[in-house]
């Protein structure tokens, strides 16, 4: 029960945040976004059409398209995200903060929205939108979360050039790369690593092919399974997580049948990794 309150407090934490980068930076220095944000900020510009509004009304479009191929605790989560988030762009569309560098200005809107969005990921929801595709592109090919919002962030962000030139879209890309940075620091952590088990009966295949093109080292531990009793080598592994879909694909080509378990670890010390002395 306290955990989940703990994660509606980070939803609403996460939306509030967001709401503010777009009205207190980025719509007040005509810098653009990406996702359904960028499109609904591009309508107020031409339009002046309620970006809370119009977000959550696509948003939602996309929620539907997406329903099927979330699980439930997520669709959940995405419906108080979203709502909330267009409630907060509503109620805080008359904030302002003095400041005329537009620097300044981009580097704390990346940082309000990428942490916002961090919040809502971390405690399993979206944003919906491009965060929807994002998980999506996860779940399926392996992406990177933050740096497949980001890849489906610049095709909008790109297209504004027609409506805030060139100069603003070079601000919005860094937003969106300072935005991808703090959210990924908020998903993963300080030193984001991964800890592998593999269970296998072609454990020294695999383990050969992970020290020969990872080159990282594996470490066998022997063990039995409970209901046969027949031993089993357990194969542990610490990469980085961008080893994860070299690892995955290894395995998979040795042993479809293996069992393999993914722990996210949040700091790794030895050697390859950190020195324990630092």
């Amino acid at each position: 029960m306290k955990k989940r309150g703990y994660e509606l407090f980070m939803l609403l934490v996460g939306a509030f945040l967001f709401a503010l980068a777009v009205n207190v930076f980025i719509i007040p220095n005509d810098f653009g976004e990406g996702g359904v944000t960028g499109v609904s900020i591009i309508l107020f510009y031409l339009l002046k059409w309620s970006p809370a509004l119009v977000g959550f009304t696509l948003n939602g479009i996309l929620l539907i398209i997406g329903y099927k191929l979330l699980d439930n605790k997520t669709i959940i989560y995405t419906i108080i995200a979203v709502a909330f988030n267009s409630l907060f762009l509503y109620l805080t569309e008359s904030w302002r903060i003095d400041s005329s560098e537009p620097v300044i200005n981009a580097v704390f809107a990346g940082l309000l929205a990428g942490g916002g969005i961090g919040l809502i990921i971390r405690v399993g929801g979206t944003t919906a939108g491009t965060t929807i595709l994002a998980r999506l592109a996860n779940k399926y090919w392996d992406w990177n979360i933050s740096y497949a919002l980001l890849f489906f962030d610049l095709i909008v962000a790109g297209l504004s050039v027609f409506v805030i030139g060139l100069e603003k879209v070079m601000f919005t890309f860094v937003i969106l790369f300072i935005g991808t940075k703090a959210m990924e620091f908020i998903i993963e952590g300080v030193n984001p690593k991964k800890a592998v088990t593999i269970i296998s009966a072609e454990h020294d295949r695999i383990a050969a092919k992970v020290t020969e093109l990872m080159d990282r080292g594996v470490t066998v531990l022997r063990g039995y399974g409970y209901y046969t009793g027949e031993d089993k080598n357990v194969l542990y592994i610490a990469i980085s997580k961008q080893e994860v879909s070299m690892l995955k694909k290894i395995v998979r080509a040795e042993d479809k049948n293996a069992f393999v378990t993914i722990h996210d670890v949040r700091d790794v010390f030895g050697e390859g990794f950190i020195d324990i002395s630092k």
